[in-house]
This record gives structure tokens, C-alpha cells and sequence, in this order.
């Protein structure tokens, strides 16, 4: 059970992939011990620049022969003069958090990187080719046909995010070779890309048998699973692997901040809610006075990614200062099982609680 088409498809050992997790955590110690201890390791490039995608690539080339995958964040449109209209009434309830951080009162936003968003994109596959990297996943949408063309032409095998069964179809009309199926559980942000945010809510277990029902390619699992246990379970609904989370965030090699770490450490399963305070964009993450105090205004900030600009320098002026209160804390549904260990040491208690649990 533990070999199956997707270990043979991705070249890996375990059907366990390190969920891409943008923003820093994805190091290259942390891509590269995953891959080299039999799972898939994943770069989390959503918000890096083409150079630093590059630079990433040729680091963890230098740290494992084997198999790794770069994430993409497909770029949607964004309508700029509405936002920009949000985004002053939002600067209003962000000044004086700014004030409370010494940062800087703002006024306006500087959208500029919105507007080179689908250079950047580009440039990224290009990069992928480039580099040849053998795996190339996306998450809040699907590419254009002719990216999907094109990657393909140079043997790339490409991993679709969906929330819904209807999103996994088209992931599957579009041409991806396996999807990752995102539960209700998962921490970070939402990948949905079709249906509105409370439609998308549907937990993994439900999930899984839906959508096995209704795709050919094969399926990924996402949410809330840490262990050998959740491992097991997702196989036997149907899933060919596992794409986890908030378990390697809190590994040794993750670059997730000492804070962060460590209030995911300490949270409860009660204490993950669903916020677009951060970025615009629906994400599950562990409340805080930011989530609390943000709560009232939600409906009328600006979409992602202007309010991830604007929250910008809160979330890295919390974070210099060692305070949670005002940085994001993304996690999953199960962070009682979060543990601080090595990436070597969680993979190899997982298979070794998987292959002891009974199937019959």
C-alpha cells in the first residue's frame, strides 16, 4: 500500500509529500532532508522572485540526487481601482496597529507587484524548465493551456490543488497528473479557485471518496494529517499519498520563526479559525489579537494580494519582535500532534505507525 503509482510517478520512496509552504519555511535543509528521507520535498516559491526560485533550485541540487517539486501561485486578476479603494479604509484600521509596532503610519499601497504578477509567473516556468525540475505543482487556480503545453513537453509532471470534486475535474480536464485534494482542515491559505469559500469547506475524509469517484488521475491528500494514522486512513478512502503540512513546519529544518513554531506547539485543535484578515484570502491559522481585532472588518478589505501587501510590515515587525500577536500562524486542524523533531526522524515514525496499524 505504501508503494503505489504515485511513489513510482514521483520517484520517491513513501507517498508523503512536504506541503509547500511560501514565505520562507520551505528551506533548502528542509526540501532536501524531506527527498532524501524517501518523501517528496517542495518549494514553496509563491512569493519569491524568479532569481531566488533559482538560487533555492541550484542550493538543494547541491544537497540531494533525488527528486524535489517548486510550487506556483497561478496569478488571478485583480480588480486594481476597487482595491485600491479597500485598501485606504483598510490602511485605516491598520495605522494603529502600525502605531502599537513603531512601524510607519500608510496611506496607499504599492501595487506594482500585482501588475507583474503574470511576468513573474512566467518567468518561473520558465525557470522550472530551465532547471529541469521534475515536479511542478499550483495552487489557487490552474495555468493556461499553453504553460500546461509547455511544461509538458519537457516531461514535467504537473500537480493540481483542488477543494471541491468539481475542482478536481478540472483539474483533470486541464491535463494535471495527479491532485492534491485540499480538506477543510488544512492550515494556510484556501485553494479554491471555483466555488465561493463556504462551499469549499468540506472535510478531507469526506472529501477523498467523492472525488476518487469521479477522477481517473491520482489523488493527494491534505489536511490535518501528521501521522502514520491519517497516513493510512487517506489510503484506504482512496488518496495514492499524503501532502502534509504543519508536521514539518515545526521540524528542526523548517524556517518558520522560533515564535511561530512554537505557538503551534502549544495550540489546540479549538484554537485554528479561518481568517482573509492577512491577505485577503481565506487561510486557516491559530487566533490571535491580529484575527480578534481584524475580525469586524473582513468583508471589506481588499482581495489578496493587496492585503497581504498592506499587512506586509505588521507581520514582519511582529515577528523581528518576537510578538505573535500581529504575525500570521498558519496551522492545520491538528496541531496537538505537532512535534519538534528532525524531518528524518517524523518520516521515519510515520512508516513505521502506518505499516503496524492492522488493515484488516
Amino acid at each position: 500500500m505504501l508503494t503505489n503509482e504515485i511513489t513510482k510517478l514521483l520517484q520517491i520512496e513513501y507517498p508523503i509529500i512536504q506541503a509547500p509552504m511560501a514565505g520562507g519555511i520551505t528551506t533548502s535543509p528542509l526540501v532536501s532532508e524531506v527527498s532524501n528521507s524517501g518523501g517528496l520535498g517542495m518549494i514553496g516559491a509563491g512569493y519569491m522572485t524568479p532569481v531566488q526560485m533559482r538560487e533555492q533550485i541550484k542550493e538543494i541540487k547541491q544537497l540531494t540526487t533525488k527528486p524535489f517539486g517548486v510550487n506556483l501561485f497561478v496569478p488571478n486578476e485583480v480588480n486594481v481601482f476597487e482595491n485600491e479603494i479597500k485598501s485606504k479604509s483598510a490602511n485605516q484600521f491598520l495605522n494603529p496597529i502600525r502605531e502599537q509596532l513603531n512601524v510607519s503610519p500608510k496611506d496607499s499601497v504599492d501595487i506594482s507587484t500585482i501588475h507583474n504578477a503574470q511576468e513573474t509567473f512566467h518567468d518561473q516556468v520558465k525557470i522550472v524548465i530551465e532547471e529541469k525540475v521534475s515536479i511542478c505543482s499550483f495552487t489557487f487556480g490552474i495555468p493556461s493551456k499553453k504553460v500546461i503545453n509547455e511544461l509538458k513537453q519537457h516531461n514535467i509532471i504537473l500537480v493540481g490543488t483542488a477543494t471541491t470534486v468539481k475542482e478536481a475535474v478540472e483539474n483533470e480536464k486541464a491535463g494535471m497528473d495527479i491532485i492534491v485534494l485540499q480538506g477543510s482542515e488544512a492550515g494556510g491559505h484556501r485553494g479554491s479557485f471555483l466555488d465561493n469559500d463556504q462551499e469549499s469547506m468540506i472535510g478531507l475524509m469526506s472529501l477523498i471518496p467523492q472525488v476518487v469517484d469521479n477522477v481517473r488521475i491520482p489523488i493527494i491528500a491534505a489536511g490535518g494529517i501528521m501521522d502514520g494514522r491519517g497516513l493510512m486512513a487517506s489510503l484506504c478512502l482512496g488518496a495514492k499519498g499524503v501532502q502534509m503540512g504543519t508536521a514539518f513546519l515545526t521540524c528542526v529544518e523548517s524556517g518558520a520563526h522560533k515564535v511561530y513554531k512554537e505557538a503551534v506547539l502549544n495550540a489546540h485543535e479549538d484554537q485554528t479559525v479561518l481568517t482573509r484578515s492577512f491577505s485577503g484570502k481565506w487561510a486557516r491559522g491559530i487566533k490571535n489579537k491580529f484575527i480578534s481585532e481584524m475580525k469586524k472588518h473582513e468583508e471589506v478589505l481588499p482581495d489578496f494580494p493587496v492585503q497581504n501587501i498592506l499587512t506586509q510590515d505588521i507581520r514582519k515587525a511582529s515577528a523581528t519582535q518576537n510578538n505573535q500577536d500581529y504575525m500570521s500562524l498558519w496551522s492545520g486542524q491538528s496541531p496537538r500532534l505537532a512535534k519538534n523533531q528532525t524531518v528524518e526522524t517524523l518520516i521515519h515514525n510515520i512508516i513505521a505507525q502506518a505499516k503496524n496499524i492492522p488493515l484488516e
